[in-house]
């Protein structure tokens, strides 16, 4: 019980708005659709012209889509469609947020999109942010519909992502081996299924100055994970900052492998 109390430590949900698409100038659509008889929440923008393909977009442990879709917001600009949508408990989706339920509410925005008209079924890719990037390489390895899969700042394992943040905070740095050893459960864990995402193409990003999420963490999943793989370690690049603070060579080189990705 007392596990299940810390694991729920990883998510940090909340209802309150932090942006919207018409300050960036988007069209969008809300949607719904259900998983584990939740209600999820979600945001459809569609490619300004003609589609290369459409990405998922798996955010970060904290707030909402309202706070976090702004790291996809110039990709209808380069032709994606894209849905954003929030895990259980997050933003207007209902219920309330687990380790498996944030793989499952992946799953369901994945077949959500498949059933859209408006969406090329076999260029589908996923991409996923710290948290999100975790959950986005358990989902990848149980499909086979996927063109590419990307992840930034994604940590290897529950129990090594506590140790780690706990190290980062002057409260719990004396306990952290014991906080992320003892008191995370184990458990579907990116680590043991990264490489079952093979041959589906898989891109690792992470920053050397990221204090979230270790970056040997995310070289660690890209050594275990097969071919074709690729990794962009940034040089002092913070957590989930490779879209925002690299002068545009992030969105560069992640719409490059998309576009590969759904090219073959």
């Amino acid at each position: 019980m007392y596990l299940h109390f810390c694991d729920r430590l990883f998510y940090h949900p909340t209802s309150a708005v932090h942006g919207h698409p018409e300050d960036f100038e988007l069209e969008y659509e809300s949607v719904e659709f259900t998983s584990d008889g939740n209600l999820l929440h979600g945001w459809f923008f569609p490619a300004k012209n003609a589609a290369k393909g459409t990405v998922v977009h798996c955010h970060g442990n904290a707030a909402n889509i309202t706070g976090h879709f702004k790291y996809v917001s110039w990709m209808p600009s380069h032709n994606w469609n894209v849905l954003c949508f929030d895990y259980q408990g997050y933003g207007l989706s209902t219920g309330k947020p687990s380790r498996q339920g944030t793989i499952d509410d992946t799953h369901a925005a994945i077949d959500y999109v498949l059933k859209r008209r408006d969406v090329d079924t076999g260029k589908i890719a996923l991409f996923g942010q710290s948290l999100g990037g975790a959950v986005a390489i358990v989902v990848a390895a149980a499909r086979n519909d996927l063109k590419g899969v990307a992840v930034e700042g994604a940590f290897a394992s529950y129990q090594q992502e506590a140790v780690y943040a706990s190290k980062n905070n002057l409260l719990l740095w004396g306990a952290a081996s014991l906080f992320g050893s003892t008191l995370i459960s184990p458990g579907l864990d990116p680590i043991d299924y990264v490489a079952a995402i093979a041959p589906t193409p898989t891109f690792f990003i992470s920053g050397t100055a990221d204090t979230i999420c270790d970056p040997q963490q995310t070289i660690n999943l890209h050594t275990t994970a097969g071919e074709p793989k690729s990794l962009w370690v940034i040089e002092s690049g913070s957590h989930t900052g490779a879209l925002t603070e690299t002068n545009g060579e992030g969105i560069r080189r992640l719409d490059h492998f998309l576009s590969q990705c759904v090219a073959k």
